[in-house]
Protein backbone atom coordinates (compact mmCIF):
# COMPACT_ATOMS: atom_id res chain seq x y z
CA UNK A 1 0.00 0.00 0.00
CA UNK A 2 1.38 3.41 -0.73
CA UNK A 3 2.12 5.92 1.98
CA UNK A 4 -0.80 8.43 1.22
CA UNK A 5 -3.10 5.51 1.50
CA UNK A 6 -1.50 4.08 4.63
CA UNK A 7 -1.65 8.22 6.10
CA UNK A 8 -5.17 8.65 4.24
CA UNK A 9 -6.59 5.22 6.00
CA UNK A 10 -4.99 6.37 9.12
CA UNK A 11 -6.41 10.11 9.25
CA UNK A 12 -9.72 8.94 8.36
CA UNK A 13 -9.86 6.02 11.12
CA UNK A 14 -8.52 8.45 13.98
CA UNK A 15 -11.65 11.05 12.78
CA UNK A 16 -13.75 7.94 13.17
CA UNK A 17 -12.29 7.60 16.80
CA UNK A 18 -12.81 11.11 17.79
CA UNK A 19 -16.83 11.04 16.96
CA UNK A 20 -16.72 7.49 18.73
CA UNK A 21 -14.72 8.85 21.59
CA UNK A 22 -17.00 11.54 22.20
CA UNK A 23 -19.46 9.07 21.86
CA UNK A 24 -17.88 6.92 24.80
CA UNK A 25 -17.30 9.85 26.80
CA UNK A 26 -21.23 10.69 27.26
CA UNK A 27 -21.59 7.04 27.98
CA UNK A 28 -19.41 7.69 30.63
CA UNK A 29 -20.90 10.65 31.98
CA UNK A 30 -24.35 8.89 31.95
CA UNK A 31 -22.66 5.72 33.89
CA UNK A 32 -20.55 8.19 36.67
CA UNK A 33 -23.42 10.37 37.15
CA UNK A 34 -26.02 7.66 37.94
CA UNK A 35 -23.63 6.42 40.18
CA UNK A 36 -22.51 9.24 41.62
CA UNK A 37 -26.55 10.23 42.60
CA UNK A 38 -27.05 6.67 43.77
CA UNK A 39 -23.87 6.68 46.04
CA UNK A 40 -24.05 9.93 47.57
CA UNK A 41 -21.02 11.30 46.34
CA UNK A 42 -19.43 14.29 43.99
CA UNK A 43 -18.08 14.60 40.85
CA UNK A 44 -14.23 13.24 40.44
CA UNK A 45 -12.05 15.64 39.83
CA UNK A 46 -8.77 13.37 39.99
CA UNK A 47 -8.90 14.18 35.96
CA UNK A 48 -8.82 17.50 35.73
CA UNK A 49 -6.34 17.96 39.03
CA UNK A 50 -3.49 15.75 36.82
CA UNK A 51 -4.37 17.94 34.05
CA UNK A 52 -3.73 20.99 36.09
CA UNK A 53 -0.92 19.63 37.64
CA UNK A 54 1.02 18.94 33.82
CA UNK A 55 -0.74 21.80 32.08
CA UNK A 56 0.28 24.18 35.01
CA UNK A 57 -3.23 25.25 35.19
CA UNK A 58 -5.35 26.69 38.40
CA UNK A 59 -9.04 27.33 37.64
CA UNK A 60 -10.15 30.10 39.87
CA UNK A 61 -12.91 29.65 42.26
CA UNK A 62 -15.64 26.62 42.12
CA UNK A 63 -17.50 27.80 38.68
CA UNK A 64 -13.89 28.00 37.07
CA UNK A 65 -13.03 24.25 38.89
CA UNK A 66 -16.37 22.72 36.96
CA UNK A 67 -16.14 24.21 33.91
CA UNK A 68 -12.16 22.79 33.90
CA UNK A 69 -13.08 20.08 35.15
CA UNK A 70 -15.79 19.24 32.55
CA UNK A 71 -13.32 20.45 29.15
CA UNK A 72 -10.83 17.99 30.92
CA UNK A 73 -13.25 15.00 31.22
CA UNK A 74 -14.61 15.54 27.56
CA UNK A 75 -11.19 16.50 25.69
CA UNK A 76 -9.46 13.78 27.26
CA UNK A 77 -12.47 11.05 26.59
CA UNK A 78 -12.88 12.53 23.05
CA UNK A 79 -8.72 12.27 22.48
CA UNK A 80 -8.41 8.75 23.41
CA UNK A 81 -11.16 7.75 21.04
CA UNK A 82 -8.29 8.61 18.65
CA UNK A 83 -6.48 5.51 19.74
CA UNK A 84 -9.59 3.54 19.24
CA UNK A 85 -9.35 4.66 15.70
CA UNK A 86 -5.77 3.99 15.24
CA UNK A 87 -6.63 0.19 16.72
CA UNK A 88 -9.24 -0.17 14.25
CA UNK A 89 -6.88 0.77 11.17
CA UNK A 90 -4.68 -1.35 12.69
CA UNK A 91 -6.79 -4.00 12.28
CA UNK A 92 -8.33 -4.91 15.19
CA UNK A 93 -12.05 -4.75 15.89
CA UNK A 94 -14.90 -6.23 18.05
CA UNK A 95 -14.59 -7.59 21.54
CA UNK A 96 -10.85 -7.70 21.07
CA UNK A 97 -10.61 -3.99 20.14
CA UNK A 98 -12.55 -3.03 23.06
CA UNK A 99 -10.49 -4.94 25.65
CA UNK A 100 -7.17 -3.54 23.88
CA UNK A 101 -8.51 -0.21 24.22
CA UNK A 102 -9.87 -0.73 27.94
CA UNK A 103 -6.30 -1.23 28.90
CA UNK A 104 -4.98 1.35 27.39
CA UNK A 105 -7.27 4.06 28.65
CA UNK A 106 -7.85 2.11 32.05
CA UNK A 107 -4.10 1.23 32.21
CA UNK A 108 -3.12 5.04 31.09
CA UNK A 109 -5.20 6.26 34.16
CA UNK A 110 -3.73 3.85 36.83
CA UNK A 111 -0.43 5.08 36.03
CA UNK A 112 -1.06 9.62 35.32
CA UNK A 113 -3.06 9.35 38.36
CA UNK A 114 -0.83 8.25 41.17
CA UNK A 115 2.26 9.98 38.85
CA UNK A 116 0.99 13.13 39.13
CA UNK A 117 0.35 12.71 43.21
CA UNK A 118 -3.35 13.10 42.23
CA UNK A 119 -5.11 9.55 43.47
CA UNK A 120 -3.18 6.96 44.96
CA UNK A 121 -2.46 3.40 43.35
CA UNK A 122 -5.39 1.31 42.82
CA UNK A 123 -4.36 -0.93 44.82
CA UNK A 124 -5.26 1.86 47.58
CA UNK A 125 -8.60 1.77 46.29
CA UNK A 126 -10.66 -0.82 48.02
CA UNK A 127 -12.08 -3.80 45.44
CA UNK A 128 -15.53 -1.90 45.46
CA UNK A 129 -13.66 1.50 44.18
CA UNK A 130 -11.38 -0.29 41.82
CA UNK A 131 -14.44 -2.30 40.34
CA UNK A 132 -16.68 0.88 40.00
CA UNK A 133 -14.16 2.91 38.61
CA UNK A 134 -13.40 -0.44 35.84
CA UNK A 135 -16.95 -0.57 35.05
CA UNK A 136 -17.29 3.47 33.77
CA UNK A 137 -14.31 2.98 31.82
CA UNK A 138 -15.47 -0.35 30.33
CA UNK A 139 -18.57 1.03 29.54
CA UNK A 140 -16.21 3.81 27.76
CA UNK A 141 -14.34 1.51 25.89
CA UNK A 142 -17.92 -0.55 25.09
CA UNK A 143 -19.58 2.79 24.10
CA UNK A 144 -16.84 4.02 21.89
CA UNK A 145 -15.98 0.72 20.56
CA UNK A 146 -19.69 0.44 19.24
CA UNK A 147 -19.82 3.68 17.39
CA UNK A 148 -16.25 3.23 15.74
CA UNK A 149 -17.67 0.06 14.18
CA UNK A 150 -20.76 1.64 13.61
CA UNK A 151 -18.68 4.36 12.15
CA UNK A 152 -16.50 2.49 10.32
CA UNK A 153 -19.17 0.07 8.53
CA UNK A 154 -18.56 -0.94 4.78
Amino acid sequence: MEPATVLASASSAVGRGLLAGLVGTAAMTVSSTAEAKLRGRGDSSSPADAAGKVLGVRPSGETGERRFNTLVHWGYGTSWGAVRGLLGAAGLHGPLAAAAHLALVWGGEQVALPATGTAPPAWRWGVKEVGVDLWHHAVYACATSAAYEWLDRR
